[in-house]
């Protein structure tokens, strides 16, 4: 019980299980969260994690009452977490033409925006009454311009990143932190079909370790990799007429029907 806690949600793939495994690694304490919690009890034996080490807690981000429920069995088995991470996340393509379309926007608001919101609310107010504690929002370097075929997950993204910048105002002096982690293309299950190219490829491993670091230096706002965060300064000084022009023929994140 002496080890220190993370929170994570979206842990049953990708960067949330990569996130899991490093912190691990680092002799934390896990409260991992997924929908598909089977897959993740499976993953949590596979690494030789006991009871003392880990625990996995089922619950949907998109259903506040979920997540919240989760949080509080988490503070009653695990105590209260030092680190929160809000990973849980969709990506699917959308057609503002299409009336199916409208629903996937809403799933994608609800899992990737409101549900950041809805993971940490049971913990921010203990937090600060202890004085202490990292608040960690992944949003991804689509926030900073919209991609064609891509605008729930552009919109929702970006939506975090104005969120947590809210937050962090918020929390100023309480001793609690909110770290905003922007991925680039990370290879997982959420970028693997996509059909078009992937500058800067980053395995997930090494993104985690990356995300280690930056979470441990209190870091408020980190792209990873870097080159994706040069990239995305120029692209956001681009004016519109020659970023349309650079995006026309790219490839779209595939619808769901």
């Amino acid at each position: 019980m002496s080890a220190p806690l993370i929170f994570i949600t979206g842990a049953s793939s990708g960067i949330g299980q990569a996130l899991a495994a490093r912190y691990a690694a680092a002799g934390w304490r896990l409260a991992l969260v997924a929908r598909r919690s089977a897959e993740l009890e499976a993953w949590v034996q596979a690494q030789g994690l006991d009871g003392a080490r880990a625990a996995v807690y089922g619950a949907d981000v998109s259903q506040p009452e979920s997540i919240v429920g989760a949080a509080e069995d988490c503070i009653a088995r695990q105590g209260l977490p030092d680190v929160v991470v809000a990973n849980a996340g969709i990506s699917v393509g959308m057609d503002t033409g299409e009336r199916a379309d409208l629903d996937v926007l809403r799933e994608t608001f609800a899992v990737n925006t409101v549900g950041v919101a809805a993971t940490f609310h049971p913990f921010l107010r203990r937090m600060r009454q202890r004085g202490s504690g990292t608040l960690v929002g992944v949003a991804s370097v689509a926030a900073i311009r919209g991609l064609p075929g891509h605008g729930a997950y552009c919109a929702s993204k970006a939506a975090v990143v104005a969120y947590c910048e809210s937050l962090r105002g918020e929390t100023r002096g309480t001793g609690v932190r909110v770290v905003t982690l922007l991925p680039g293309f990370i290879a997982t299950p959420l970028t693997a079909k996509n059909p078009y190219s992937m500058p800067f490829l980053m395995p997930a491993e090494r993104f985690a370790e990356h995300a280690f670091a930056a979470i441990s230096a209190g870091a408020s706002y980190r792209v990873i990799p870097w080159q994706m965060a040069v990239v995305a300064k120029l692209l956001r000084l681009l004016p519109n007429a020659l970023y349309d022009r650079a995006m026309a023929g790219r490839g779209r994140k595939p619808r769901r029907t």
